[in-house]
Parts: structure tokens; C-alpha cells; sequence
């Protein structure tokens, strides 16, 4: 992965995620997996911009940028040796094991992303009042973000046949997961956009703090939920899931960038 070289445009982001991608399949780490998926989704924003979706393109693309650049100094920080935000340490190093699924490393990925990276890059956006003005773009990115784990969720049984298995086991658990990951933290993040941007600067580190452990704890429920029937059930489904984690990078990918 190139040195501390941050990324300045879209096209400089996707250039890192496929490093991060090629690394990941080769060492086989399973770090791959969320950057396959983000991969997609920006990808699709990169579209959405081109094609006149945001009513600032220019503005969403400063965003996507700063939003993006969050994770891949986590992951930088990470494979250095040294601790990003506690969010994302817990996310990087739930992924040396094997035990949470693959749609759990998607969703401890998605919780540090969102939960904790994207209301603060809002806020860097966006200062006082001008935040108001972004509140639409920011929605139709969340979107974007949205609809691409909706596509990867309805093709992971290409790599875990039994994951359709959680709605029997609990109804409510899949559906949950998602919604907790997606729905609420969408949310949760614009409330910290709207927080941080009218407050100065210098309070910015505490209330950050305060937010990471909050996500890291959110984390903590996302791979080890309570309840041990459904604990049985995700045992089950990783039994029949396959552990090939190149080819599990390969499919993830093709999932996220595909329109079907």
C-alpha cells in the first residue's frame, strides 16, 4: 500500500482500495472483505457524480474523499503496527479470526465507518449553518451505501449458503443487524455531524472519544450477539461457509460492483 500518500479524488481512493484488495488476497486477510465491498460503493458515488445525482458534485467528492481517507488511515495505522481508533482496531483485528461470518466483518466495518467516520467527515465538510445544505447529498449517499450491502445481501450465499438460516433461527436478527448497521447509524452519524459542526474545534477530540468507545461497543454486540440459540445457529452457517478468503475477496467484489 503506498506510504502515508492520502488520497486528494475519487479515483486516487479507488487506486488505495484496490491496493488494500490485492494485498489482502494475497496475504489472505480478511481486511479484504469491507474493502471489496466499499470498493463498490465508491464506485457507485463516483457514478452518482458524474451522472448529476448530488446537487454538488464537486462538494461530494470533497466528502467522499476526507470520509474515505478515515478508514484507509485505520488501516494504514493497523498494518504499521500501531492503534487507529478503537472502532476500527476492533473491526482490523476481528478479522485475524475466523470464528465471526463473513456478513459480521461486513457489518463490523460498516459500524466503524458510518458510526463513528462519517458524521465526523460531514462535519469537516460543512461548518455551522452550511451543514444544512449538504443534509440532502448526504442522504443520497447513505443511499448508495445502503443499496450496495442490500446487493451483497442478497448474494452472500454465494459464499455462505446457510446464511438465509438466521431468519428461522430468529426472525428479527438479520434484519436487526442490518438495520442497526445501516438505518440507526446513518442517523447516529448526521446527529454527530450536526454536533461537531457547531462546536469549535478544540472540543472535537473528546466528543470523538466518547463516540469511538459507544461504536466499539455496538462492535462488540455485532460479533458476539447475545442469545445462544442464535449463537448456535451463526456456529451452523460457519461450518458451511466457505473459508477460502481469495475467493470470498473475488465474489465480494463482483457483488458490490454489480447493478443485478
Amino acid at each position: 500500500m503506498t506510504g502515508g500518500i492520502r488520497p486528494d479524488t475519487i479515483d486516487e481512493v479507488i487506486d488505495r482500495l484496490d491496493e488494500i484488495i490485492q494485498w489482502a488476497s494475497a496475504e489472505k486477510s480478511r481486511i479484504g472483505y469491507f474493502a471489496a465491498l466499499y470498493k463498490g460503493v465508491t464506485i457507485k458515488v463516483r457514478e452518482g457524480i458524474a451522472n448529476g445525482l448530488f446537487q454538488d458534485g464537486p462538494r461530494m467528492e470533497r466528502l467522499d474523499v476526507i470520509f474515505a481517507n478515515r478508514y484507509l488511515e485505520a488501516v494504514r495505522t493497523y498494518r504499521a503496527g500501531n492503534n487507529p481508533s478503537r472502532s476500527w482496531l476492533f473491526a482490523l483485528e476481528s478479522a485475524t479470526g475466523a470464528r465471526p461470518l463473513v456478513l459480521q466483518h461486513l457489518l463490523l466495518g460498516i459500524n466503524a465507518h458510518i458510526n463513528l467516520d462519517l458524521g465526523v467527515a460531514a462535519a469537516e465538510v460543512s461548518k455551522g449553518s452550511e451543514l444544512n445544505e449538504l443534509q440532502r447529498d448526504f442522504r443520497t449517499i447513505n443511499d448508495i451505501l445502503s443499496s450496495r450491502v442490500s446487493v451483497v445481501q442478497a448474494q452472500i450465499g454465494r459464499v455462505s449458503p446457510l446464511i438465509p438460516l438466521l431468519r428461522r433461527i430468529d426472525p428479527t436478527a438479520h434484519r436487526a443487524a442490518i438495520n442497526f448497521s445501516i438505518e440507526r447509524a446513518r442517523e447516529q452519524a448526521w446527529t454527530v455531524a450536526e454536533l461537531l459542526s457547531y462546536i469549535p474545534s478544540s472540543a472535537w477530540p473528546s466528543r470523538i472519544d466518547v463516540l469511538d468507545r459507544t461504536t466499539t461497543s455496538l462492535g462488540r454486540l455485532v460479533r458476539n450477539p447475545p442469545g445462544w440459540v442464535l449463537n448456535a445457529g451463526l456456529g451452523l452457517i460457519r461450518i458451511f461457509e466457505s473459508h477460502n478468503i481469495r475467493h470470498i475477496i473475488e465474489v465480494l467484489q463482483d457483488i458490490a460492483t454489480d447493478d443485478a
